[in-house]
Parts: C-alpha cells; structure tokens; sequence
C-alpha cells in the first residue's frame, strides 16, 4: 500500500500520464468518443477530449447496497436499466434477486433521471452503435461502475471499445480485460484499497464544475 500511496497529483496530471499511453493517432483516427463513468473519470475525460476535441458525455449509474450494509456495494443499474450483480456477496449474504431488481428500478427513477433531466435536459445517452468508445474513469475499485458501464455499451453493438483508467487493481483489470479492445492504465495494483488513496489531490466534483465539464467539449 505504501509503495503506491500518492503516486498521482491529481486528476488532470493523472489525466496528462495517461494520455502518453494511449496510441494519441487513435484517439484522432477514431474520433473515440469519451465516455466518463463518474464524477473524477469526467475530470480525466475533459483533459484527453481536449487534445483532439473529441466528443465526451457521462453514463450514468448508482450503486446497490445490501440491505444490512450501507458500505456495501452488491451492484449497479446504469441509465439503460442494465444491471451487474456481484454474485459472490449476494449469496454470501442471501440477498434476494427481488430485492435488487426493486433497488435498481427505484435508483433509476428516483435518482438516474433526475441526472439526465439536469445535465442532459432529459435527452436519453446517445447511440455509440458502430463507434468506438473509450471508457474513462479516475480509478476503480470492485469494478461493478466499469462493468456496468461495458454492459451498457456492448448492447449498443459500438465499433469498438477501450479503457482508460489511470489506477485499478489487478483483479479487475482482469476481469474487464476479456470484453474490452484494449485497456490502459498507468497502475495496476495488486493490494487495491481506495483510489483516493493514491491521489495526493482527490477533490470532490461540485455540481456546478459537472455542469461546466459537458458543456466545455
């Protein structure tokens, strides 16, 4: 854990190292659009459209918490109602699948659409059928946003689809890897505990800062 704490800035010198690792010719041969998963991956997702004015938007999505466990993240529901489920804790802990279909649904209502009413005036996520994709975040940490967010996509039948995600642990860079092009990352670490832990700047990301991101592409 020591050997990585703080090993990144911030989120736009984070942003500025991982641009030197993805093929730049790609980001402008392909006109990826960028894809940011969170708050922190619109931060990382601004600097590397930047570059070539490549196009960028966020999915959305909320975590599922076991019902005994507010800390505890069981799965996520993205805005297209698509939902991964970490099947190990549900069954250790015997949660119903009734239940997180229940949670989805109201995350979704009560939460998601509010989202999309307020930074994309309700217009639903656009298409990315036959377009590549390149999924960005500011680290990972269960893999469930990422995962969603691949689910998400894949649906949509895009050209083809990367990651970009400056720290993650190594058993999610192996689990992602099978369904992604290409992943890249500056850090993959075996004893992940918490991406603000190896950022020596990790601010929270107002609304307003939200706001100004998507609409500064």
């Amino acid at each position: 854990m020591k050997k990585y704490k703080n090993i990144l800035k911030n989120r736009e010198i984070a942003a500025s190292e991982l641009f030197q690792v993805i093929p730049s010719q790609k980001l402008k041969d392909e006109n990826l659009q960028i894809i940011a998963v969170s708050k922190g991956g619109l931060e990382i997702a601004h600097y590397l459209a930047k570059k070539y004015s490549n196009n960028i938007n966020i999915l959305f999505s909320q975590a599922i918490m076991a019902p005994n466990n507010s800390e505890c993240e069981i799965a996520r529901v993205s805005e297209h109602e698509e939902i991964v489920i970490n099947e190990d804790l549900v069954k250790s802990f015997s949660i119903k699948y009734d239940y997180i279909y229940g949670e989805a649904h109201r995350k979704h209502e009560e939460t998601i659409l509010s989202y999309i009413y307020k930074y994309r005036k309700g217009k639903p996520f656009p298409s990315v059928d036959d377009k590549s994709v390149l999924i960005v975040d500011d680290g990972a940490e269960t893999g469930l946003k990422l995962m969603t967010a691949l689910k998400t996509i894949l649906v949509q039948k895009p050209k083809a689809v990367y990651i970009a995600v400056p720290v993650m642990p190594s058993d999610v860079f192996e689990l992602l890897e099978p369904y992604a092009d290409k992943i890249f990352t500056l850090y993959n670490i075996d004893d992940y505990v918490e991406t603000s832990l190896y950022y020596e700047d990790f601010p929270n990301i107002d609304e307003q800062r939200i706001d100004k991101l998507l609409k500064d592409k």
